[in-house]
């Protein structure tokens, strides 16, 4: 099956450039002109984004971060912006890669291809379907469920579960799990994989009150109990 990239960029001979390229090397691709379009195709589950910082309204960087909030699949900036200054609050977004315009056309497939390349090697490691007693993670579908309910996860919740699952009885310090979701290069600190840490609890508990596998290591973070 085609991989999908999702273009994000308010100049339409510019996405129809990019389009073009993509569609003759096999991809399927899906094109937006704004961040509240972008936000809408999220629902299609794009493999990669490309997205450009300069846009009316929400510009790349709000919507990268928006993004990342719902989907964890790399984000490639492509911009005439070509500043550190730009690059690095790009990738403190979330974004995964930074591509000055004018860019030549080989380049730009080889950085698509190059990170669904990484992106295919991650899934082979996270895509399993673990089950805990009546908890059951499906790392392909991304999907959890306590016997038949679903318990409705956001993408770094869903990352944070799926890394403590992988490694039951490791504990992970918060600054560990904190890079690893979030990047290194984010713009926060490890306090935000506590609220998440408690969403993820408060959520599977009110699936099944007596379901609580991730246990906190005081003075260090959280392992997997189950």
């Amino acid at each position: 099956m085609a991989e999908t990239v999702l273009l994000v960029d308010d100049e339409r001979e510019i996405v129809a450039f990019m389009r073009d390229a993509l569609e003759d090397e096999g991809y399927r691709v899906l094109c937006a002109y704004g961040g509240e379009q972008a936000l809408e195709l999220l629902s299609r589950k794009p493999d990669v984004v490309v997205l450009d910082v300069m846009m009316p309204g929400m510009d790349g960087y709000e919507l990268c971060a928006a993004i990342r909030e719902e989907a964890s699949c790399p984000i490639l900036f492509v911009s005439a912006r070509r500043s550190e200054e730009d690059r690095v609050l790009g990738l403190m977004a979330g974004g995964d890669d930074y591509l000055v315009k004018p860019f030549g056309l080989r380049e730009f497939k080889t950085r698509i291809y190059a990170h669904l390349r990484r992106e295919k090697r991650d899934r082979a490691a996270s895509d399993r379907f673990l089950r805990f007693g009546r908890l059951a993670i499906d790392g392909k579908g991304r999907e959890v469920r306590l016997g038949e309910t679903e318990v409705p996860l956001t993408a770094r919740e869903f990352d944070i579960l799926l890394l403590l699952a992988l490694h039951p009885s490791q504990a992970f310090a918060r600054e560990d799990i904190y890079e690893r979701i979030w990047g290194l290069e984010a713009d926060g600190d490890s306090a935000t994989v506590t609220e998440h840490v408690k969403k993820i609890r408060a959520k599977l508990s009110a699936a099944d009150a007596a379901c609580n596998p991730i246990a906190t290591v005081w003075g260090v973070g959280y392992k997997w109990q189950a």
